[in-house]
């Protein structure tokens, strides 16, 4: 069997043809809803990006146990699964975050991959006298921007963009490959994740935008709420926009290539993000400091399973996780089983017949609210106390983002904790957090418990006091944690009763 999925950061649902959007320019994507089932309650799990590739591979939540960090000795891996068993897998990426110290074993477990340079900032060409940063709307991190810039000087030239090489080894991939019976392919850019700059001819749609526009480029959003003008939100809206016409090109090159080799015999094809991004909604831009509204935690999600000819183009309501949901599925399609450890489910049967597979899904962010859903209501439990503790990292790979965890981190591990249930009888670290994932930081003031009704304000613009919705989703949300076996500092930070 073969399989490919594709995936993109920060992809926003509500910005997407087969969602409802009437303005952004997204045919491609509008193409494969018709030739695919498309999922409506498709809800996030861990944020952000790798605690969200966590849960890719394992089918289970991350963000209850650990924040951003590598993939544990303990952990099962879908893709490694695959290639014990014999199924090729392959991975090309632009997504930089694999090659920093809290992504590090996530491309080691595929049989093969392909690194391509050049986002966000990736400390790529060496240059050491980095230029200034252009005049641009409050970058998040000089540092970072100055070093995108020094990069530009090689993605910018023609064939060189790394969304679009990105595409071309995946494509080149699929055509060296297309004779062979058994592999998977994860196609993965990291586009349309800010920083939102894009080729010209990405812009044709909104031309007119912008060559009326005359304030300053909007390509890195800050983490907070909004403080620009109506008209910098537009175009930062625009300059997203642009992006993602891009993304939709590159889509459109991976069904043409469906179409000209016929893949859809026998190929399944899964398109996919790990969440949303803010712009403007809510007053907030970007993600993590805020809370996970539909914005970035309800996302577009579309699966072609040549076992179910027809399920194309139609609408699928069962309540879905892709993020530990597609590892069983994939597993399911290659014929084999998954572990007793993971708590994602195969979506065969909602694919074929929309046949739901849960009643509920958590998400949330380490540190942050735990969230759960039934799909009619969103229940955000925050922290009991100001002080959002207790609050643990269990992990034998200590590393952050791009640093390892400081000795003075390490200065209050007082013992090894005992084995989790998935930990394969693994003592783990236990490493006090203050806070969640660092460099978002964030108040109890902005994590409120709050209720949000989607049938009768899907906008979530009115939270809702409800005692019976409360009560009901307070106790399905203490059986998931159960379920998930969450550390039980978990129960007291959040105030809830076992």
């Amino acid at each position: 069997m073969r399989s490919v999925i594709v995936m993109f950061d920060s992809l926003n649902r509500h910005m997407l043809s087969p969602y409802g959007c009437e303005w952004a320019h997204t045919p491609n994507f509008q193409r494969l809803s018709r030739r695919s089932a498309t999922c409506e309650r498709s809800y996030i799990c861990s944020m952000p990006c790798m605690p969200a590739r966590r849960d890719l591979h394992t089918a289970r939540p991350n963000f209850l146990h650990r924040s951003w960090g590598p993939i544990e000795p303990f952990d099962d891996s879908v893709p490694e699964m695959l290639k014990e068993a014999g199924t090729h897998t392959h991975l090309v990426t632009d997504h930089q975050h694999y090659w920093e110290d809290g992504g590090c074993t996530y491309h080691t477990r595929y049989s093969t991959s392909h690194l391509v340079c050049g986002q966000e900032g990736d400390p790529w060409i060496g240059q050491a006298e980095l230029p200034p940063p252009p005049d641009r709307e409050i970058p998040r991190n000089d540092t970072m921007v100055r070093q995108d810039m020094v990069n530009r000087q090689v993605t910018c030239q023609p064939g060189y963009f790394p969304m679009q090489a990105t595409f071309d080894e995946g494509l080149a991939f699929i055509q060296r490959n297309q004779n062979s019976p058994d592999w998977m392919l994860q196609i993965e850019t990291f586009d349309p994740h800010e920083p939102f700059f894009s080729p010209d001819a990405f812009r044709d749609p909104f031309r007119e935008h912008f060559d009326s526009y005359e304030g300053k480029p909007v390509e890195w959003p800050p983490y907070r709420e909004v403080r620009e003008s109506k008209g910098v939100v537009e175009h930062a809206r625009y300059e997203y926009a642009a992006l993602l016409n891009g993304c939709d090109q590159q889509l459109g090159r991976v069904l043409d290539t469906f179409d000209a080799l016929n893949l859809w015999e026998d190929t399944m094809l899964i398109v996919c993000t790990d969440h949303g991004f803010m712009l403007g909604e809510h007053d907030c831009w970007a993600k993590c400091w805020a809370p996970f509204y539909n914005e970035i935690a309800l996302t577009p999600f579309f699966v072609w399973d040549p076992r179910s000819p027809q399920s194309a183009g139609l609408r699928r309501r069962s309540l879905v996780q892709p993020a530990i949901d597609i590892g069983p599925t994939l597993l399911d399609f290659h014929g084999l089983s998954p572990t007793s450890d993971m708590r994602g489910h195969s979506l065969t049967k909602v694919i074929s017949k929309d046949e739901p597979v849960r009643e509920y899904a958590i998400f949330g962010i380490f540190g942050g609210h735990v969230n759960i859903t039934d799909g009619d209501y969103v229940y955000m439990r925050g922290p009991a106390t100001a002080e959002n503790q207790p609050l643990c990292e269990y992990t034998l790979m200590p590393t952050h983002m791009r640093s390892r965890f400081s000795p003075a981190e390490f200065s209050h591990v007082e013992t090894l904790a005992p084995p989790f249930s998935f930990t394969k009888n693994c003592p783990t670290l236990k490493i006090p957090s203050r806070y969640g994932l660092p460099g978002n930081e964030k108040s109890t003031d902005a994590l409120p418990t709050q209720i949000f009704d989607l049938k009768d304000d899907p906008g979530q613009t009115t939270p809702i006091h409800n005692c019976e919705v409360e009560a009901r989703l307070s106790a399905a949300l203490v059986q998931e944690l159960k379920r998930c076996d969450a550390p039980e500092e978990q129960y007291s930070r959040l105030g809830l009763q076992v």
